[in-house]
């Protein structure tokens, strides 16, 4: 039964039509960088990026040689695009995001992690077989149809993201509108809107909007009723975000898988004029691989469902300490700021050196490692490398202090811990991390 449903063939209408976007905004994401000098602030002036834990080994290319990777992306952007050599352009995007996505996290964003997410899935649907360059040289490729498991696929990933981060905003700071109004009190000087945006009700307006929205949008656009309501709700949330938060081409995306939710019909009368027809046979095509995709898709989501509960097993609330935030669809969610020192002590002497952190870190790098503990731990070990290399054997201490959405400043790091000689736990807490009711 599973196998039929599966396996049933689907118009691909929404696909072809997804990919073309897809490409557009993935190819916007890489040249927009270069051109923003997104890339030259974030990998080319810091002296040494912050790589995801366990991958130092990807580092940035030296020189402008950054600039041309990025540009080198964007052009298999446009391939996908226009479906030329799909599957090998889709891969090597895929490929290429990944590594600079681990390669720096002073510019960690979730939507950057569902691009890799989205790039990995993508390699594997058949998002060529209309609509595409690759039809036209070899029409035997040429298809309007997909098994019913492609849609599947990208309906149920949406539907994790969302649900997640719906479930991620029911805490206090959120449900009684003190964060949300915190974030309005930045964009208080923002074109035309600013001053509106300080109203008190609009605290509550946001905050429940957003927390009913992701909670609810996939299942009203599955239910045909509600599709065109919450679509209409769609583009005012994805604009107001894109307007107000500056946020690339998440919005967008977000507004371009909607095309998942509407019928063939709808699809082809918009987008593919040309394409007279739709598909409404209804084959059933099982292929011999069936159980090797099954067992695929349930690893896969299994580990999709798991990851941002990891949480929930670290000591302490995550909302302090980050273990367990990343990779877990918990976005604008806080804010924080504070402050970090570092002080370095010869071992065998009392010699300390007190750490002036512009000395090594970018102004952006700065904001990100005052309230980031695995960034703290990441720099002492830096510190302790660098003193190494001059002969010296040294212990690195920080004393830090961090305040959570507009609340106390309190003590984030133990200052008698030497985390040079800390080892990273990814599944552990750190007790070196000040629980957050320590004054």
């Amino acid at each position: 039964m599973l196998n039929r449903w599966l396996f049933k063939q689907v118009d691909n209408s929404a696909l072809v039509v997804f990919r073309a976007f897809f490409g557009l905004l993935i190819a916007i994401e890489a040249f927009g960088a270069i051109f923003t000098g997104w890339v030259r602030r974030t990998l080319m002036e810091p002296e040494f990026t912050f790589n995801f834990i366990g991958f130092e080994f990807l580092q940035p290319l030296p020189g402008n040689g950054m600039i041309w990777y990025y540009a080198i992306m964007g052009i298999f952007g446009v391939f996908v695009m226009v479906g030329y050599k799909y599957r090998l352009s889709m891969i090597m995007y895929g490929i290429m995001w990944s590594g600079v996505y681990l390669m720096q996290k002073s510019s960690y964003n979730n939507h950057y992690y569902l691009l890799m997410l989205l790039c990995f899935i993508m390699c594997f649907l058949p998002a060529n077989r209309w609509f595409s360059i690759d039809a036209k040289l070899k029409p035997s490729l040429s298809k309007i149809s997909m098994p019913r498991w492609v849609w599947v696929v990208i309906v149920l990933q949406l539907w994790i993201v969302y649900t997640y981060a719906s479930i991620a905003k029911f805490y206090p700071d959120w449900l009684d509108g003190s964060f949300p109004a915190l974030l309005m009190s930045s964009k208080r000087d923002y074109w035309l809107v600013g001053e509106f945006l300080q109203q008190g009700w609009i605290r509550y307006a946001i905050a429940y909007f957003g927390l009913l929205f992701d909670l609810l949008i996939i299942p009203l656009l599955l239910w045909k009723r509600t599709r065109v309501p919450i679509f209409l709700a769609a583009i005012f949330f994805h604009l107001f975000n894109s307007f107000i938060f500056h946020i690339g081409i998440f919005p967008y995306m977000s507004l371009a898988f909607c095309i998942f939710f509407f019928s063939p019909e709808k699809v082809n009368s918009f987008f593919l004029r040309n394409k007279k027809k739709f598909y409404d046979a209804g084959e059933i095509v099982i292929p011999s691989y069936r159980n090797i995709l099954i067992a695929a898709m349930s690893v896969w989501f299994i580990i999709q469902v798991c990851l941002p509960l990891r949480h929930w097993f670290f000591k302490d609330d995550v909302l302090w300490t980050e273990e367990g935030h990343r990779l877990s669809w918990r976005m604008m969610l806080r804010g924080k700021s504070g402050r970090v020192n570092f002080k370095v002590v010869e071992k065998g002497t009392t010699d300390t050196i007190l750490v002036d952190k512009k000395d090594y870190l970018s102004r952006k790098q700065l904001r990100a490692i005052a309230s980031k503990p695995d960034m703290i731990w990441q720099f002492a070990q830096r510190l302790e490398e660098k003193y190494a290399r001059e002969g010296k054997e040294v212990e690195v201490y920080a004393d830090g202090v961090i305040s959570v959405n507009g609340g106390p400043y309190k003590p984030l790091i133990d200052p008698k811990v030497d985390l040079a000689a800390e080892k990273w736990q990814h599944f552990k807490h750190h007790d070196w991390i000040l629980p957050s009711d320590s004054d």
